[in-house]
């Protein structure tokens, strides 16, 4: 295809459609995970051996390797610890770039990779150890957890 940009454009502008965003996949380990996130809660696992709590999910303790594990509901609550203003967006995100793409520090201790909403996407509003909280967003049949403001309307 050749032509000036505006030419191009007018000829794809029809063939592009946004796709829907991507809905995770469980498995056994992940389940559990999937399944608090449908009724609104926020868990991850804690071992019973160590006390150690971690995100993401597995069936061992990644500290002292022990198979006593035990899913835990979190406050909801979190901080910004990294984060990178996405203005490429990729599929299924096409209507809302640009977007946050961020790492929260649980109050329980695990880090954990999310998507932060609720806020103009500038790094003026996103200072780091910002105070967070959990709300969940509908992808396909599931539910993912994604971060707004502490205090932010819903």
């Amino acid at each position: 295809m050749t032509g000036t940009i505006e030419e191009i454009r007018g000829k794809t502008e029809g063939l592009r459609r946004p796709r829907a965003k991507m809905a995770p996949s469980p498995t056994p380990e992940t389940r559990p995970y999937w399944d608090a996130a449908a009724d609104g809660r926020l868990s991850v696992q804690r071992c019973r051996a160590c006390s150690h709590v971690y995100f993401y999910p597995r069936d061992f303790c990644p500290v002292c390797s022990s198979d006593l594990v035990e899913w835990i509901d979190c406050s909801g609550r979190a901080t910004l610890y990294s984060y990178v203003i996405e203005h490429r967006p990729g599929p299924g995100f096409e209507n809302d770039g640009p977007y946050v793409v961020a790492v929260v520090q649980l109050e329980e201790g695990p880090r954990m990779m999310t998507n932060i909403v609720g806020v103009e996407p500038l790094p003026e509003n996103l200072p780091l150890d910002m105070e967070l909280t959990v709300r969940f967003e509908p992808r396909g049949e599931m539910w993912v957890p994604v971060f707004a403001p502490a205090g932010a309307s819903a």
